[in-house]
């Protein structure tokens, strides 16, 4: 008697491969009542990756950090350049004391990010490449988000000079600071490996990178009209950041076809979602959490893009989720400072 054909079983990875869709909603709903709602990578729905983050890797720029979050791994370089202001075509005009210099940075362009992805990070990416659509859309949302947050003090990218007093002045009336120069921060991204959420892991990049910015001293010289720095690495400063913006990305796993009427669509919200998730998911949040000052905290930005599932009910869990996050970056990024 012939024995009876064996089922056709597939290893995991060529499932994931023929079946992407459907292999990721196995997991997120198995068929036994006893076993949790997990992802692929093993992960719960709302668990993040855990970052790490050293900085000072780079010996030659200003500031620097690598950030990885999962396979995800992505180097910061800040280099910092002399911008006279008598190179400027329409100088910036203070609005006086008050004046943080927050519309100065923007109107004269003084951080620069730039990001890379086309160096074989991942398939996707093949080294020679033209930059892709996704590298300058990725370095256009930094730059915004960095005028938006306000993260640097335009006033400490001042290169001021003060003319001694002379006799023929009034006593007690200083003569007028002038800014002479400014240092323009040029931001360089490099991602080494990519697997999914680049935003949340350049921004966390860029955070840590500034923090590790020392600027040298810098004067202007009167009688050589130029800008002198001291290379004393005592006398270099540091800069003070405004808070502690992060980022935290969240995308919409749905079982919603043609086929099937959208009410009866099951859906789940994935926290850090990996390459292979992205993939599979038609919308996308990403919300940035301001530093919590006085016992108040608050959302700087939400960026959402695709689909319409999430409202405000799946908003406001998402912005907890974020707080939480928050909390947890900001212990890794003090303890690397330290």
């Amino acid at each position: 008697m012939a024995s009876a054909p064996s089922a056709i079983s597939f290893p995991p990875a060529t499932f994931a491969k023929l079946s992407p869709a459907p292999f990721v909603l196995a997991h997120l709903k198995p068929t036994s009542s006893s076993q949790s709602s997990t992802r692929p990578s093993g992960r719960s729905p709302s668990e993040f990756r855990s970052p790490t983050i050293n900085t000072g890797s780079l010996t030659h720029a200003s500031g620097s950090a690598v950030v990885r979050i999962g396979d995800t791994a992505v180097v910061c370089g800040v280099r910092g350049e002399i911008l006279r202001a008598s190179d400027i075509p329409h100088p910036y005009t203070t609005s006086g004391p008050g004046d943080d210099g927050s519309k100065e940075i923007e109107e004269l362009g003084l951080l620069i990010p730039n990001l890379e992805l086309s160096t074989g990070c991942s398939p996707a990416h093949l080294p020679g490449n033209a930059p892709s659509t996704l590298a300058q859309s990725l370095s256009q949302r930094l730059l915004s988000l960095l005028h938006i947050s306000k993260l640097v003090d335009g006033r400490e990218l001042r290169i001021e000079y003060q003319a001694p007093q002379t006799d023929d002045e009034v006593p007690d009336q200083p003569s007028e600071v002038v800014t002479k120069a400014y240092w323009a921060l040029y931001i360089d991204l490099l991602f080494i490996s990519l697997d999914g959420n680049p935003f949340d892991a350049a921004w966390a990049a860029i955070i840590a990178a500034l923090r590790d910015v020392r600027l040298p001293n810098a004067w202007w010289d009167p009688d050589r009209e130029a800008v002198l720095c001291s290379d004393r690495v005592a006398e270099s400063k540091r800069l003070n950041l405004r808070g502690m913006p992060i980022a935290s990305t969240f995308a919409v796993f749905s079982t919603a076809n043609p086929q099937r009427r959208r009410e009866e669509a099951e859906i789940w919200v994935l926290a850090d979602p990996d390459g292979f998730e992205e993939e599979q998911c038609a919308e996308t949040v990403t919300i940035v959490v301001a530093p919590k000052q006085g016992g108040k905290g608050g959302v700087l930005r939400i960026e959402k893009s695709g689909g319409g599932v999430v409202g405000r009910e799946e908003m406001a869990d998402l912005i907890s989720q974020a707080e939480d996050r928050w909390s947890g970056w900001e212990q890794v990024l003090l303890q690397e400072r330290q």
